[in-house]
């Protein structure tokens, strides 16, 4: 939920009886908020003698950090891959309507695509954080064990949805995957990897297996289509025509404090926000998402 914006004279807005996502814990504390950031309650007492101006009882829900989506080709009928003359337009729509589904950012993005598409589409994105060039991302790829440390040595830090359209994991030469545990990384370099988590591009075994092996790296992608919130049927994406029938998702066994942080905190330390997004630490910006028990979004 985007907090009122303003100065120190702002409102502040006091959320209650709420669960709160912190330090990988669900702790039952009060969210402050002013002028769209997260206050220190205690500094606002001892320091300004402020109290809240208005209070909202969460009735027991959870707050968490708004959920960052680093993997989204389209949805509500947008497609970023087709070479349209207004591609910021159709941004704009869906970073407007992915707010009912939690999501507070996001990064656009383009599915393989003819080299005129790229040079059209990609100059209209208006780029909020961050830029189109230095991105360092490994997957879809051939590439050895060897090949992919030395691109983490290169600059290299997201491993597009693990397990797929890569050499599968093979206990002579793992690929790709065997980042996840390598010791021929750079020291102190966390390496993410983005997966999606709905049984169907990953078994959930798989995605298991890879969330034991290196939690810290698990960064989780929709890698939604136009079809988002269409419903079933026909739909174009990029140069394709796909069908959907139903949605599934599956909870791969991880907790829910990993599971909310794979979806908030480590896409947001993968691009380098997780002073301002990903958290509800004091000072960050106060983007976050309302969930009942069963995580299905309240309010953004």
């Amino acid at each position: 939920m985007r907090g009122e914006q303003g100065a120190a004279g702002a409102r502040v807005l006091q959320f209650t009886n709420c669960r709160i996502l912190r330090g990988g814990k669900l702790l039952r504390e009060d969210l402050w908020v002013r002028g769209g950031r997260i206050l220190d309650p205690e500094k606002l007492f001892f320091e300004e003698r402020r109290v809240a101006d208005e209070r909202r009882d969460c009735g027991g829900r959870i707050l968490a950090p708004g959920f960052i989506d680093v993997q989204i080709n389209g949805g509500f009928g947008v497609d970023f891959s087709q070479a349209t003359e207004d591609v910021g337009s159709g941004v704009a729509l869906v970073a407007r309507r992915i707010l009912s589904h939690g999501v507070t950012s996001f990064c656009p993005t383009l599915v393989t695509s003819p080299p005129e598409v790229y040079h059209k589409v990609v100059p209209q994105i208006p780029v909020k954080s961050g830029g189109p060039h230095g991105a360092g991302v490994l997957g879809h790829s051939v590439a050895d064990l060897r090949a992919a440390e030395d691109a983490v040595w290169s600059g290299a830090t997201f491993i597009t949805h693990l397990f797929n359209a890569m050499l599968p994991f093979h206990h002579r030469d793992p690929g790709i995957v065997g980042l996840l545990t390598s010791d021929r990384l750079p020291a102190g370099r966390c390496i993410f990897y983005g997966m999606i988590a709905d049984g169907t591009h990953t078994n959930p075994a798989a995605l298991r297996i890879a969330h034991r092996a290196h939690p810290q790296g698990l960064v989780l992608v929709t890698d939604a289509i136009p079809a988002l919130g269409l419903g079933n049927g026909r739909h174009t994406l990029g140069q394709q025509e796909v069908e959907v029938d139903g949605l599934t998702a599956y909870v791969a066994g991880c907790s829910v404090e990993s599971a909310l942080e794979a979806a908030s905190l480590h896409p947001a330390q993968l691009l380098g926000l997780e002073k301002s997004k990903g958290t509800l630490d004091f000072g960050a910006d106060a983007d976050f998402v309302v969930l009942d028990d069963s995580l299905h979004v309240q309010a953004t």
